[in-house]
């Protein structure tokens, strides 16, 4: 393995640490001057361009300014005059390339050159007094919908913005969220990402964006005016502004495990092989698939990656943010990660994905993966026992499981019921890929069925289900997300589930046309009790604090599982658990076609959901003793006082 700099390390940390911790300020601007900084080799001869227009066309540029050496490693330049509406690139050695450095706020068109603008006039009216209306108590009360900008808005109804920041927040598709009772929308990766070329807005291009380029910029094809550095970030602004409003969070999708590609990525052309990891021989590590992963354990990368989630949790007031494959990442790194969000804001969500996509040049024992959740206090993970349990294994999309009316994933559901916690009636030897409990706290497992990531439910079901029909695709869709969200943990649902959406069977969409990704709005219509459900079912959730219980100890002393059959599981959550208004909850989950007998303790019962329908109010009585579940369905009453 090629040796890294480590003595230039303990040079920084011992004496140009001050520096370094503006270092990522790249570019500084008044009216006055513009300074220009940059983190490169003490080898090289970097240089600041100045460009008229943000597309790079190989045109000359204005002016070349060499930089000078103010620390170990640091480079600065100052440039008298006002500078605004110009546009920039560091060269750090001849050759080499330009870029708009690693740290970017602003830039043109495609992300390939910076954007000198003064900040202060991106924001929207009102933005300093931006808040998220309606507190939560707890994370266990986060209600997370993830979507994919172009995917929810492409054929919404009446859509002005579609495909755009600004269409999330139109009067119709603001509405559904709202009505739907979501309190946070995660966005898939909504920074500058390589894949899609902006300058072509009228062209069919789709990518999720796990294809970082520019991390600290939004993407400019999601702007109604990419060639226009200010648009872009004023529409994100406005369109966190417009959710806040409404009550709903802004959850972003990082990805800083891996670069688009390495030879031309800005962390290479700006300090060429520091930022990725490699393995013995040399080679570059590829834990993310993606052909590279960067080194989060370097102290300047795990600066980079400080500096980036604050900033975008002060300058554009996000509200969480999921990591992906946050398995590559270190464990110091995702801690003091933590601590830095809490001197900000301690309510600011933090998860992600428990695993790498590939074997990483790092010690297991120190990367944060899901095994190591305990030691990251205030971080969730995704449950993939939960998922896997529910549907099948993630390595074989024809391979039922609990929904398919298999049995052997009962005590993988309960693990998951419980959030992933350690639990006096979870059989761990019988749990799916956790032979030990991970979580400390409940609220450091993120519960769910689907994301975007393999197939979404229905295409799910009907992969693993042969000769599925339409009236067993309902049924045990909402069985599914019954069990996500009435299990302990943060609930978690991709968008369009409550509209029944498919993607015609393809297992991996990132670049999928949009006739397989968009959204079908129709389904509303065509499926109206399946909505009533859905919404239903997160009010159910938002009203009985039982079903969302912060601790393990309220867990433990709250939650009770009942005798397990094959394909049915039931718990009862009692004694007003978690200061509920309703005494003792039963829940009963039956994955299997037939009805099936279960016993109820002696006592009166309201009967709240039942053969797919959902009234808090009730739906009939029933006295205890022996008592049917119907098939692929669930069954919820509460105990009358």
């Amino acid at each position: 393995m090629k040796v890294r700099p480590f003595l230039l390390v303990a040079l920084l940390l011992l004496s140009g640490l001050a520096t370094a911790q503006n270092v990522f300020n790249e570019m500084a601007y008044t009216p006055e001057a513009t300074t220009f900084r940059l983190f490169a080799p003490r080898s090289s001869k970097p240089v600041v361009r100045l460009y008229a227009t943000g597309e790079a066309r190989g045109e000359k540029p204005l002016k070349t300014i060499s930089m000078k050496a103010v620390a170990t490693d640091t480079w600065e330049a100052r440039v008298k005059g006002n500078l605004k509406g110009r546009f920039y690139t560091f060269a750090i050695k001849p050759g080499m390339g330009e870029t708009p450095g690693v740290f970017a706020k602003a830039v043109g068109v495609n992300g390939n050159r910076g954007a000198i603008i003064d900040m202060k006039q991106t924001n929207p009216e009102g933005w300093a007094q931006d808040k998220v209306a309606g507190g939560l108590k707890s994370a266990a009360d986060w209600v997370i919908y993830e979507m994919h900008v172009r995917d929810y808005t492409h054929a919404a109804p009446g859509i002005k913005h579609a495909d755009k920041f600004l269409g999330i927040v139109e009067p119709a598709t603001l509405a559904h969220l709202k009505d739907l009772g979501v309190n946070a929308v995660h966005l898939l990766p909504s920074f500058d990402f390589a894949s899609v070329q902006e300058q072509f807005p009228n062209v069919p291009q789709y990518n999720w964006g796990y294809d970082p380029k520019n991390y600290n910029v939004p993407e400019g094809s999601y702007s109604t005016d990419p060639w226009k550095p200010e648009v872009r970030i004023r529409e994100f602004k406005t369109m966190v502004k417009r959710l806040h409003e409404a009550g709903i969070r802004v959850i972003l999708d990082v990805v800083y495990n891996h670069t688009f590609n390495i030879k031309n990525s800005n962390f290479q052309l700006t300090y060429p092989d520091y930022f990725y990891r490699k393995n013995a021989d040399g080679t570059y590590s590829d834990g993310s698939g993606c052909g590279n992963e960067t080194a989060s354990e370097c102290p300047m990368m795990r600066k980079y990656m400080l500096e980036s989630v604050k900033y975008w949790a002060t300058e554009y007031h996000i509200d969480g943010f999921r990591f992906d494959l946050m398995g590559i990442h270190d464990i110091e790194t995702m801690n003091d990660i933590r601590a830095e969000l809490n001197k900000i804001n301690p309510d600011i969500l933090v998860y992600g994905e428990g695993w790498s996509a590939g074997s990483c040049a790092y010690s297991e024992a120190k990367r944060a993966i899901k095994a190591h959740i305990s030691q990251m206090p205030g971080i969730a993970a995704f449950s993939d026992e939960m998922r896997d349990a529910l549907r099948g294994p993630f390595s074989d999309d024809k391979k039922g499981a609990f929904l398919a009316g298999i049995t052997g994933s009962e005590e993988s559901l309960k693990f998951g019921i419980a959030g992933a916690i350690a639990h006096p009636g979870v059989d761990m030897t019988r749990v799916n890929y956790s032979k030990t409990p991970w979580a400390t706290e409940p609220t450091q497992m993120i519960g769910y069925v689907s994301c975007h990531d393999d197939m979404c439910l229905v295409d799910r079901l009907r992969a693993s289900i042969p000769n599925i029909d339409a009236d067993e695709l309902m049924r045990l869709d909402k069985l599914a997300q019954t069990v996500v969200f009435t299990s302990q943990g943060i609930p978690f649902m991709l968008a369009g589930e409550e509209m029944l959406r498919d993607k015609k069977g393809v297992h991996n969409s990132y670049n999928s046309p949009d006739s397989i990704n968009a959204l079908n709005w129709s389904n509303l219509d065509r499926y109206p009790q399946l909505y009533l459900y859905y919404k239903r079912l997160i009010q159910l959730r938002r009203h009985h604090p039982a079903f969302r219980l912060g601790t393990a100890e309220l867990v433990r002393k709250h939650l009770e599982f009942l005798p397990t059959q094959d394909c049915l599981v039931g718990f009862v959550l009692k004694n007003y658990a978690g200061g509920d208004s309703w005494k003792n909850i039963f829940v009963f989950l039956n994955g299997n076609r037939e009805a099936h007998e279960v016993t109820l303790p002696a006592g009166n019962y309201e009967t709240i959901v039942c053969d797919g329908v959902i009234n808090e109010q009730g739906l009939g009585e029933e006295h205890g003793g022996t008592i049917m579940v119907d098939g692929q369905s669930a069954l919820i009453l509460r105990e009358k006082d």
